[in-house]
């Protein structure tokens, strides 16, 4: 495939990196691997592989944003007759026939900047949060509003929307999407195996940084974009805030003038759970007790997903760049 080349990047990813750069090794023109860091020899092993491996200078920031732009510089000075780039995290595993599924899609539609497949969780079984992650990820196909970290792109797309936001922590891809819809280009989702993940989440307080992750990535996104046509991640933003702030203020603090009767706008949420609820189990096919989890999962989300917004709005204001929200160990 010598019109394709690959970045991937990580940070300590282990044998989850082995497996990664082995499931594409001589499939693509180049594997770039760019490290954020790493102390687990993730360089070293990456170079005996044969990979071209970056390292990013230490007294910057990290983002995913920023190790995408870098291994996309370059890979296009090294091999600048690329014309599609698959981008994936460390911690997944490409499927055997993406690559020549996404290389297919791309030619035949030259209006197309972006495509992506499904992505899978490793072990799913294996944790209540490796379950609620392979449930997300499950979004419907067809032509969609954004991509996820792994996905492949169009060079020339990717070129004219200006690639990744450095500065973004979270949320850069769909960030990105809107930048390339505004240009015209479209990103498409297939009905297709795409990579498999391994999440390594195995206690509450990951999963409570990974929500908290999410609700900085919204109000980043809509801070940004907000205003634009797309309203990019408007509605979602105020979704956190009424539920995760507004309403339980309202029902405590006009609990004593209303005899407590104020306390009823509390079973908003069993209501919203249900709505999920009945969403997953009658529109997307899911088991009872998976879309019971899930269900409970994103109502009880708002919660953290209101302190990633209260913490991106605290550092705009005060003028600080947020550290990296890293949920693994």
């Amino acid at each position: 495939m010598n019109q394709v080349g690959l970045i991937a990047i990580g940070r300590n990813e282990g044998e989850r990196l082995r497996r990664c750069l082995l499931s594409v090794f001589e499939k693509v023109e180049c594997i770039v691997y760019v490290d954020s860091g790493s102390t687990d020899g993730s360089v070293e092993m990456a170079r005996s592989l044969g990979v071209e491996a970056i390292e990013l200078d230490l007294s910057i920031p990290f983002t995913a944003a920023r190790a995408r732009n870098a291994g996309f510089k370059h890979l296009r000075q090294t091999h600048p007759q690329i014309e599609f780039v698959q981008f994936v995290d460390g911690d997944c595993e490409v499927v055997e026939g993406w690559l020549e599924k996404a290389i297919q899609q791309l030619t035949d539609q030259p209006d197309v900047g972006v495509v992506c497949g499904r992505r899978r969780e490793r072990f799913p079984e294996s944790t209540v949060y490796n379950k609620l992650c392979d449930i997300e990820w499950n979004t419907p196909v067809g032509e969609a509003d954004a991509c996820g970290g792994d996905s492949m792109m169009r060079v020339e797309a990717f070129e004219q929307a200006g690639g990744f936001n450095d500065l973004i922590i979270a949320g850069e891809e769909p960030e990105l999407c809107v930048r390339l819809r505004q240009q015209g280009w479209k990103i498409l989702r297939l009905d297709a195996e795409m990579t498999l993940h391994d999440a390594q989440m195995t206690r509450w307080n990951q999963w409570w940084k990974r929500m908290l992750r999410s609700g900085h990535a919204y109000a980043e996104g809509a801070w940004l974009h907000g205003k634009s046509p797309q309203r990019h991640w408007v509605k979602e933003t105020k979704s956190i805030w009424l539920w995760g702030l507004f309403i339980p203020l309202l029902a405590l603090t006009l609990a004593f003038p209303t005899h407590e009767l104020s306390l009823l706008l509390l079973l908003g949420y069993p209501y919203l759970t249900y709505r999920i609820y009945g969403y997953y189990t009658q529109q997307r096919g899911y088991s009872t007790g998976d879309s019971a989890l899930y269900a409970f999962s994103c109502v009880l989300g708002k919660f953290p997903q209101l302190q990633g917004q209260i913490q991106f709005h605290l550092n705009r204001l005060l003028g600080r760049r947020r550290s990296l929200v890293e949920y693994k160990t």
